[in-house]
C-alpha cells in the first residue's frame, strides 16, 4: 500500500452506509454536535486528548482538520445517526504503516448512544473499507486495560486481543500500559462468510 494512494482515496472520502449509520466526510457545520460530545469529560476519558473547552476550541479543530482532509492526511469519518441527522461521533484511521499494509482504527461517540451498538457498527464499516477498498493485510486497534467497553467493541467485530503493550502511549500526561488487538485479511474473509 503506497502513501500517495490513500492520501488520494481520502482526498475524495467516500461516504459509507451502514443501517443505522451514514460515515461521511467531518465538515465545518459538525460544531455544535462535536463540541457537545468532546466537551463532556466522560467520552475521551479513555483517550490521549483532553475535552474541548469551548466552541471557539471545537471551531479551530474542524478548521485545522479540514486542511488536513484537503491533501488525504486524516482517516477519520464523521459517525452520524440516519434517523436523527445528528453527527455522534468520528470512526476511521488514526494512522497506517504503509509499508506492512497496517491500519489502525479508533472512534468516539457521544455518551447519549452508548450502548446502542452504534460501536461496533462503523467499526465494522471502516474493517470492510479498510480491507476491501485499501486492500490492507491488517488492521489493530489500542485500548487502555480498564476500557473494557472498547475492548468488547473491537471483540464484536471480530479482533483478537494479542496482549499489552507496556508503558507504551502518553494519556493524560502518563505514560501508560495499553492492550491491543487485531483482525486479519483472512480472518475477516473466513468470518464474513461464516452463517
Amino acid at each position: 500500500m503506497k502513501k500517495e494512494t490513500v492520501s488520494r482515496i481520502f482526498r475524495d472520502q467516500p461516504t459509507l452506509y451502514t443501517e443505522h449509520l451514514i460515515l461521511r466526510r467531518i465538515a465545518p457545520t459538525d460544531l455544535s454536535d462535536m463540541f457537545e460530545y468532546a466537551s463532556d469529560p466522560e467520552v475521551p476519558r479513555f483517550l490521549p486528548w483532553e475535552p474541548h473547552e469551548s466552541t471557539d476550541y471545537t471551531r479551530e479543530y474542524l478548521t485545522y482538520l479540514e486542511t488536513r482532509l484537503a491533501i488525504g492526511d486524516f482517516f477519520d469519518w464523521a459517525v452520524v445517526e440516519r434517523e436523527s441527522g445528528k453527527m455522534i461521533g468520528t470512526c476511521g484511521f488514526t494512522r497506517f504503516r504503509y509499508e506492512d499494509d497496517c491500519g489502525e482504527v479508533g472512534y468516539v461517540l457521544n455518551r447519549s448512544v452508548w450502548g446502542k451498538g452504534y460501536a461496533p457498527e462503523a467499526l465494522e464499516a471502516v474493517l470492510a473499507f479498510g480491507f476491501n477498498t485499501l486492500m490492507l493485510e491488517r488492521i489493530e486497534a489500542r485500548f487502555l486495560p480498564e476500557n473494557l467497553r472498547s475492548l468488547r467493541v473491537m471483540e464484536k467485530v471480530g479482533m483478537t486481543k494479542e496482549g499489552y503493550l507496556r508503558s507504551a502511549m502518553r494519556i493524560k500526561g502518563e505514560i501508560r500500559t495499553v492492550g491491543i488487538c487485531s483482525i486479519l485479511r483472512g480472518e475477516y474473509g473466513v468470518r464474513k462468510e461464516s452463517p
